[in-house]
Parts: C-alpha cells; sequence; structure tokens
C-alpha cells in the first residue's frame, strides 16, 4: 500500500470527522455557476514522506505526475509567470490577455539579490549553498513577497520551501498556506518530492525527507461525495521513481529526466469541478 495514499485518507478522514465548516462565513471562491465554494478545514496538518523509501503518489486515483513535472519546471527552472512558457492549460483562468499570471511564483523565483558571492536569484542561491554551504541552516526560498501581492493573480498556496542537509541527505520541509485535498494535494507533493530529488542528485546528496506543513486543509462541499467514495478504496502498492543519473546540471532536467515504474492507479471516473 501506497504510504502517500495511507496519509493522504487519514488526513480526509480527519477533516470529514472533526474539521470546521466554513458555511456560516461569506467566502471568496465560487464555482462555476456563481455559488459560493464552501469547505471543510483542518488547521496545521503536518505530513511526513521519507523519499528513500517510496515515492509519495496516489494510487486511489491517477496523478497526472508529468503535467506535475511540467509546471514545477515552469516555476523553478524557467522562472516564468507566463503560461505560453508551460506546456499545460491549468493556469489559463488566472492568465491576462498576455499570459502573465502577474508577479507570481517564477517571477518571485528570478528575482535577482545582492549577496557577498555575487547576484543570485533563490534557486541558484539554493544550488550554491547545497554545494558550498551545506550546513547551512538559511537554505530556504519564499513566494510570499508582499510588496507584490497587489500585483500577483493568485497568491501563492504553496509558498516556502527549507532545505537542510544533515551528514549525505537533503531534506525540506514545503510550507502552504491552503490546500484544496482533492484536486491539489497530491499534486503538490509529487511536485515537491521531485525537486528534492533534482536538488540532492546535482548537489551530490541523497533525496531524505519531504515534510508538507499545511495550514488550511480543505475538503469543498462538492468534493466531499468523490472523496467518500475514495475513502472505501484499497490503495495499491507505490511505484518506483526513477530519475536520469547522468543529469548534474539542475537547468539540464526535462519532464523526460523522470519515469515511474509499475504506476498503476485505481480507475476513476469522477470530475473534480474547480472553484476559482
Amino acid at each position: 500500500m501506497s504510504y502517500a495514499d495511507t496519509l493522504f485518507l487519514q488526513n480526509c478522514r480527519d477533516i470529514l470527522e472533526n474539521g470546521v465548516w466554513d458555511t456560516d462565513q461569506a467566502v471568496r471562491p465560487r464555482w462555476d455557476d456563481g455559488a459560493p465554494a464552501h469547505t471543510i478545514k483542518k488547521f496545521g496538518i503536518v505530513n511526513r514522506y521519507d523519499l528513500r523509501q517510496e515515492f509519495p503518489i496516489l494510487t486511489l486515483r491517477r496523478t497526472y505526475w508529468k503535467t506535475a513535472v511540467d509546471e514545477l519546471l515552469w516555476i523553478w527552472q524557467k522562472k516564468s509567470n507566463n503560461i505560453r512558457d508551460l506546456n499545460a492549460h491549468i493556469w489559463d483562468q488566472w492568465a491576462d490577455e498576455t499570459g502573465s499570471i502577474g508577479k507570481a511564483y517564477g517571477y518571485q523565483l528570478g528575482i535577482k539579490h545582492i549577496y557577498p558571492e555575487g547576484e543570485m536569484d533563490q534557486v541558484d542561491r539554493v544550488l550554491y549553498d547545497l554545494k558550498h554551504n551545506p550546513a547551512s541552516r538559511r537554505i530556504m526560498t519564499n513566494l510570499y513577497n508582499f510588496r507584490d501581492l497587489h500585483e500577483m493573480h493568485l497568491y501563492p498556496c504553496a509558498y516556502s520551501m527549507t532545505f537542510n542537509v544533515s551528514g549525505n541527505v537533503l531534506n525540506a520541509i514545503l510550507n502552504q498556506r491552503s490546500q484544496d485535498m482533492l484536486a491539489a494535494n497530491n499534486w503538490n507533493v509529487v511536485q515537491y518530492a521531485v525537486l528534492v530529488h533534482m536538488f540532492a542528485q546535482v548537489s551530490g546528496l541523497v533525496a531524505g525527507e519531504l515534510v508538507h506543513v499545511i495550514a488550511d486543509a480543505h475538503i469543498y462541499d462538492r468534493h466531499v461525495p468523490i472523496v467518500e467514495k475514495m475513502l472505501a478504496q484499497t490503495p495499491a502498492p507505490a511505484p518506483t521513481f526513477k530519475m536520469d543519473p547522468a543529469v548534474t546540471d539542475f537547468y539540464a532536467f526535462t519532464r523526460d529526466s523522470f519515469s515511474l515504474e509499475g504506476y498503476a492507479p485505481a480507475p476513476f471516473d469522477d470530475k473534480i469541478p474547480i472553484a476559482i
């Protein structure tokens, strides 16, 4: 049984049994028909994934992990905020007529900063420190730039990564302010598990733990029946993650640098509505 499945089911069961509904409040998100998109939530969920044990992808339903990797590379490699650089349509509803999502996500990672070692953006600073200062407790990124929030078409949900090297093992914490558990939880887990593997390989390290901290973990009202069906499912074993060992440059990875062996997700016919 996939450990990612186990944690997902535990989280969802906890939310449904012990969570708090926001039906007594005015909420920002709306469904396509204009109805308010209410949620039931738990505050402060923390999940730990040991990437040395297995790759954390759901088998309860298919996670389109190659598309997730595309988005990851769009943000962390291309450092782009334009959907014309993205091989997917997941950001279309937040883009303007030029394709821009504003000063969000990749834009923030690409901003240059001055350090004693020279000018670097956030990604290059992580790469530098992992190789030259692995004992540092200051290896982190942050997308939540308050100065630019008013120019972001969507505030960043997964907003901060903290990296920590213990011996030859690279561990990381992903901080997320908000999480749509059904639509996006495993998507983000898969992305940042891949990111840890990428940073580890190019730095001569081993990928260790990914700790996922979610402030507001919620299930939307129209997702509840789907989640309840998933709670009755039996998960399958996790697949085996493979990464091209020849890649030693972070910027040389492509979506084809990664593969999953034995990924056999359960059939899933439900359409998941997305609240905007």
